[in-house]
């Protein structure tokens, strides 16, 4: 079973069912055909192909379903899915035998291929199990951290001379968090040891604690890509990595707040999960070193708790993050989670809370898909605030990247950048 779920439904898996379409496609349309079945063929898949077109066009400009443009290939794939169901429609009528079960075959190939080539133009599925939502991920082997271990006196690119026989690639692995403090029902974190955390004598590492969007999965496997490039590069330096599930197995939007809808969040975050890094993660103590990182959903919650929790985050990487909490619907929020405070509302808004505040000691990195519209006015808008604070602020724009795994993988990459002289990784 796990080894189905790992089967990886990107780019090679979608071109070969692609082609298994196109031969469907040629059988249908050039095996024997009638002037009839040909114009009988062509309605068909005009009409369907327009169906299709309106299809994404309510579900981006009228529902605004994704509440971001969706990209041409996206266009590409739906409308092509929709002409080929089209074709196999009508190829029922008034058609032999053979071209009847050759449609009934095609139908499910060309549903799967469509839903298939827009999950790969979204690219944060790269697994079945994934698009799935169920995580393939085993437990992860920890060492207990030494507490009297030393703390380096520079920086630990300066410091640390890597093994011969260190890995050349990090581990990942899930680890349940008990929620101790918080009750919040959360799933198991994904978790990342780079390669200098899986020798013999370890040094203490920074702490990465990313949240990803919702909905989605705590699934360490593009933190873990991202920062096992770095670390090839750097004598296996990388932090150590935390993906937190701030939105439980329900996948609501909880605003990563203490609230009775939802659960403690914010506390589940910020107390059960750093006080397990501490017990459990050998890793450096100070703030200069601890990094509260999001992607979407995730990326408003990084930037509330960098600013509720100063003296425990000292850096914050804010990935096409949403403005204020539950941006994507305020009036029910406010309604549902506020009981109609409007100033308790605006209370929890980062930019409402940098108002009259100042963050010298913090780094913040912002990016955001140059083509993501509704995103990139939260992200102008919040980093503006953040520099206006005096936060050391970088702003980066992913040329094209939409708001799908493009911006994702690019703003950790970015994220990384900004952050390994800051963390003591790299000169």
């Amino acid at each position: 079973m796990k080894g189905l779920l790992e089967i990886e439904i990107s780019g090679p898996v979608v071109m070969t069912i692609a082609v298994v379409i196109g031969v469907g496609l040629f059988l249908l349309l050039f095996l024997r055909p009638s002037s009839r079945w040909v114009i009988t063929a062509v309605v068909g898949i005009v009409v369907t192909a327009a169906l299709g077109w309106f299809t994404v066009w309510i579900v981006e400009d009228v529902l605004d379903v994704f509440h971001v443009g969706l990209t041409p290939r996206v266009w590409f794939w739906v409308i092509t899915g929709f002409a080929a169901l089209g074709l196999a429609v009508v190829s029922f009528r008034h058609s032999p035998r053979w071209r009847k079960v050759v449609a009934a075959i095609s139908i499910p190939v060309f549903l799967l291929v469509t839903a298939l080539g827009v999950n790969m133009e979204f690219g944060l599925n790269r697994t079945l199990g994934s698009a799935l939502g169920i995580s393939t991920e085993e437990a992860i082997r920890l060492s207990k951290p030494d507490p009297d271990a030393p703390i380096p006196s520079g920086p630990l690119w300066q410091n640390w001379k890597p093994p011969a026989n260190m890995p050349t690639k990090g581990e990942v692995g899930t680890q349940v968090i008990p929620a101790t403090a918080s009750g919040f029902n959360a799933r198991p974190a994904g978790i990342y040891l780079p390669p200098a955390a899986l020798t013999e004598n370890p040094p203490r590492l920074p702490l990465f604690v990313l949240m990803m969007g919702q909905p989605g999965l705590p699934d360490p496997q593009y933190v873990s890509a991202a920062l096992d490039e770095f670390a090839a590069k750097n004598n296996g330096l990388a932090p150590i990595a935390i993906v937190a599930d701030q939105i439980g197995p329900d996948q609501d939007d909880t605003l990563c707040l203490d609230t009775a809808k939802y659960g403690n969040v914010e506390t589940y975050i910020n107390v059960d999960v750093v006080n397990w890094a501490k017990a459990n993660l050998n890793i450096l103590p100070d703030r200069d070193h601890w990094t509260i990182a999001g992607y979407s959903n995730g990326g408003q919650c990084a930037i509330s708790f960098a600013l509720k929790y100063p003296k425990m985050w000292g850096n914050v990487v804010d990935i096409s993050g949403e403005e204020f909490p539950g941006a994507e619907d305020p009036a029910g929020n406010l309604a549902e989670i506020f009981s109609g405070n409007q100033a308790a509302y605006d209370a929890q808004k980062p930019i409402n809370i940098m108002k009259g505040k100042q963050f010298p000691d913090t780094t913040a990195v912002f990016t955001v898909g140059s083509d993501d519209v509704t995103y990139v006015a939260a992200a102008k808008a919040v980093s503006a605030a953040a520099k206006a604070s005096r936060m050391t602020v970088s702003y980066y724009e992913v040329p094209n990247g939409g708001h799908v795994g493009i911006a994702l993988n690019a703003g950790l990459t970015k994220g990384f950048e900004v952050l390994y002289p800051r963390l003591g990784l790299s000169g």
